[in-house]
């Protein structure tokens, strides 16, 4: 693992380390599409992962592969020891209080459906109301939807205006006393919209609302403090942050997670089990039934390690300053529209181009060795707002540069050849 400075003291900045450097860490970024470099912009889909992340997976079944919590051989003993580890690194990455408030997942979805099925179920009855947004993933509004079905609870909307930004009049307005729990994103992943979390969860609050933020578009590109924040949940995944997939976390005030019943029953997450009834573990135990996804969170663990080396402020001021090239660089290319302007925005880059359907544009840039993301982006009422069946996507992460926006570019230029 021959990462340039994992044993500095003094981290560099962004700028005194070559961007060549960093790309060289993700191997796959090493290969050819097509008989052309490739391109990566489709990052809100899934990052690339860094050698330090595949070979803390590859030593954790080379070196220690056992089952966690359940062994006194020394297998087992140093499996949990480093499970345990990621876990206080996510811990200290999001700054919780404690070790208690991190439960390990599948990703941000199934965080999502735990606090959906487990709090709302226990707190959110006939004729509450919970808020979200119209800019939401699917897996931000599905789960809602049910817990509706299931309880007689009134899900509602915050709209959003032509540049992609909450209505915040709406909001306020919509927050009542009937009002249980408001889950929001962080960080759109169609738009790239930059929503004021910290504000929303304050006025959220003064009615006695919980509010669940979605981070998985966040987490990657900058600083997270939930207590800073306020927020009674936080969900991320670790593959949108240079991490495996199959693995994210679900952050929760410890109060909360007290009060949850268990999402899910079997091993693990037991205290004791009798053929009368059964008790259950604290938290976060209580919410991790079954043998866990272990290497996917020692991997998750050496993302964060590798994202603390670098610095996650000096990542968003490198990736803002590509947003601002490539929006630039975009709009110079005649028939293309940008969907989603917000004046606080992450990178992200969604736009139609003339009358050219969205698929034979990827279809055209992958030709060019160029990803990116076609469809809805599971952001279905995103397109609805704006009367659009699909859009483009290219999504920016830490590795990219301004070569990469004007691969795009040239490739666009292709596109409109082949239409003409």
């Amino acid at each position: 693992m021959n990462f340039p400075y994992q044993n500095q003291k003094t981290i560099p900045s962004f700028q005194e380390i070559a961007l060549k450097t960093i790309q060289n860490e993700f191997p796959i970024l090493n290969q050819e599409v097509r008989g052309r470099k490739l391109v990566y912009l489709d990052n809100a889909a899934t990052s690339q992962k860094p050698r330090v992340v595949i070979e803390s997976m590859r030593a954790y079944y080379n070196e220690i592969n056992a089952n966690v919590h359940r062994g006194v051989h020394h297998l087992s003993e140093k499996a949990t020891v480093a499970y345990e580890a990621a876990r206080k690194k996510l811990q200290e990455f999001i700054n919780a209080v404690s070790t208690k408030e991190i439960v390990f997942l599948r990703g941000a979805t199934e965080a999502v459906n735990l606090v959906a099925h487990s709090y709302g179920r226990k707190f959110i009855g006939n004729g509450d109301e919970i808020l979200i947004t119209e800019m939401e993933h699917h897996s931000n509004i599905v789960p809602w939807q049910l817990l509706a079905e299931q309880t007689g609870a009134v899900v509602k909307f915050v709209h959003i205006n032509q540049a992609g930004e909450l209505i915040l009049d709406e909001l306020e307005e919509k927050l009542t006393e009937k009002t249980k729990l408001v889950a929001v994103t962080h960080i759109s992943n169609a738009l790239g919209t930059v929503n004021p979390v910290k504000d929303i969860i304050g006025k959220a609050h003064q009615v006695g609302a919980k509010v669940l933020v979605d981070g998985a578009q966040a987490a990657p590109h900058r600083k997270i403090d939930v207590r800073d924040l306020d927020c009674d949940f936080y969900v991320l995944s670790g593959h949108k942050m240079y991490g495996p997939t199959g693995i994210g976390i679900l952050y929760a005030k410890q109060d909360l997670l007290e009060e949850m019943p268990p999402y899910q029953g079997g091993g693990e997450m037991i205290s004791t089990v009798r053929l009368t009834g059964s008790t259950f573990a604290k938290p976060p135990y209580r919410f991790e039934a079954g043998t866990p996804n272990i290497e996917g969170a020692i991997g998750l663990g050496a993302a964060v390690d590798f994202l603390n080396r670098i610095d996650l402020n000096v990542v968003s001021s490198h990736e803002q300053e590509l947003l601002e090239y490539g929006t630039k660089s975009l709009l110079e290319v005649e028939g293309l529209k940008l969907i989603g302007t917000a004046s606080q925005k992450a990178g992200i880059l969604s736009f139609v181009f003339e009358d050219i359907h969205p698929h034979d544009i990827g279809t055209i840039l992958d030709q060019q060795g160029v990803a990116v993301r076609t469809g809805h982006h599971c952001a279905m009422p995103v397109m609805e707002r704006f009367d659009l069946p699909a859009t483009t996507r290219a999504s920016l992460a830490l590795y990219n540069t301004k070569e990469d926006i004007d691969e795009l570019v040239a490739g666009l230029i292709k596109v409109r050849e082949v239409f003409a």
